[in-house]
Parts: C-alpha cells; sequence; structure tokens
C-alpha cells in the first residue's frame, strides 16, 4: 500500500518538562484519530519554548526549585497531584516524585531537532516526556539525552558528538525567541500552515473542530 502523504503541517510550540505538553501531545493524537476519516493527514513539527529561560545549565534541585516557585512544599505536590490525575485521564502514568532536578532544556530542544533531520522527532519526544515525567531522568545530562535518544533510533555516539559541540543551539535559542516574538506565552501552543490557533493541553475533540474549521477557511483563501 502506498504511503499517504501529508497534506498539511500542524508545528507545537512546547517544551519537555512542561506536562501539559506531553497531555496535549495525547489530545493531539486523538485529534488527528477524530480528523483521519475526513483525511486531513498532516505532519507534526516539534518546535523549542523555554519554560525556564533562565535556568542555568546544570540545572536545579527540583524541590527546593518548586518551593521557591510556588510558596511552599504543600503548594507543589498539590499542583503536581492535579497534574497527575489530569495525565491519567489520557492514559498517562506520571511519577513526578521521581524527579530530582529541574533541568535546562536547551540541549533536550538541540536533540529534538536533531531527531526531526533523521525522521524520528516524535518518537524522540514521546521518550524524552516519558522519561522525565515516568521515570525522573535528568533529561539535562547530555549522557542521559544519548541514552533517550538510541531508545528513540538515533545514534548515541552521533548524539553525544552533537551535544558536546554547537550544533542548533543558536537555531534553539532563535526559535524560542521567535515564538515570543509571535506572542506565545504558554505551551502546548499549536499551529496550522503557520498559523497559531490556540494553546493548551484543550480535549482532543475541541482540537479536531478546530483544526477542521482552520483548514477549511485556509482553502477557502487558497481557492
Amino acid at each position: 500500500m502506498d504511503q499517504v502523504q501529508p497534506t498539511g503541517r500542524i508545528d507545537v510550540i512546547s517544551d519537555v518538562i512542561c506536562p501539559w505538553c506531553y497531555i496535549g501531545k495525547r489530545q493531539l493524537e486523538r485529534a488527528l484519530d477524530l480528523l483521519a476519516p475526513q483525511h486531513c493527514n498532516v505532519a507534526v513539527a516539534w518546535h523549542p519554548f523555554q519554560l525556564n529561560p533562565e535556568m542555568p545549565a546544570e540545572g536545579v534541585e527540583r524541590t527546593s526549585y518548586r518551593i521557591s516557585k510556588f510558596g511552599s512544599l504543600e503548594r507543589s505536590r498539590q499542583l503536581d497531584q492535579r497534574i497527575t490525575e489530569t495525565a491519567a485521564t489520557v492514559g498517562l502514568e506520571f511519577h513526578l516524585d521521581r524527579i530530582t532536578r529541574t533541568p535546562n532544556t536547551v540541549n533536550a530542544h538541540r536533540v529534538i531537532r536533531f531527531a526531526g533531520q533523521r525522521g524520528v522527532q516524535d518518537a524522540l519526544v514521546e521518550q524524552l516526556f516519558e522519561s522525565y515525567f515516568c521515570s525522573g531522568a535528568d533529561i539535562g545530562d547530555p549522557k542521559i539525552l544519548a541514552d533517550v535518544a538510541a531508545q528513540a533510533g538515533l545514534d548515541r555516539a552521533e548524539v553525544l558528538a552533537m551535544l558536546a559541540g554547537d550544533e542548533g543551539r543558536r537555531e534553539v535559542l532563535a526559535g524560542d525567541q521567535m515564538a515570543r516574538n509571535a506572542g506565545i506565552q504558554g505551551v502546548p501552543s499549536f499551529a496550522l500552515q503557520g498559523h497559531v490557533l490556540f494553546s493548551g493541553a484543550v480535549p482532543a475533540e475541541e482540537m479536531a473542530q478546530t483544526f477542521r474549521r482552520a483548514w477549511e477557511i485556509l482553502k477557502e483563501r487558497a481557492a
């Protein structure tokens, strides 16, 4: 059977330490399943955003960081519980208590870019999310990033070599700044054919409806 070629593109602006981005990925996958009968076959591309652009390169200890950010350990745990419960509604089993460090995510975005050039970007994004939110991996550590990349089908040595240099750093930082210049303040944000439509891990049915309506408008404009 011939492979169906994409007829459009959805761009997802996200950060790998954003739990709502992982939840949003599941909602997007469900939305695409809903759109499939209408032959709305699209490619999905992932783009960088840093939730913590001032994060030190080595990251920080998570508990103290969360207390500083949210005011108390109790508040942090309440938010984690809410996120964990929401994740469960889309089939994700978060174990946020396993996370010990909040990482700088520039290197993770560099690997995502690298994976995009090799056709395994979605697999890598999935593996990064799973490793961080479910296993508590420190995805700011180049060696751990290389391990995760290998699980997604990339060559571990190539990833380590890439991370040892500056390849992709400028492009990742430029992409992050481009998103901010476009007015994006929260992630995940979703764009169709370059037009930003919405932000947030909205329900799949709502996503599908928005994409369907936007696609019809774009087709009318192109007619």
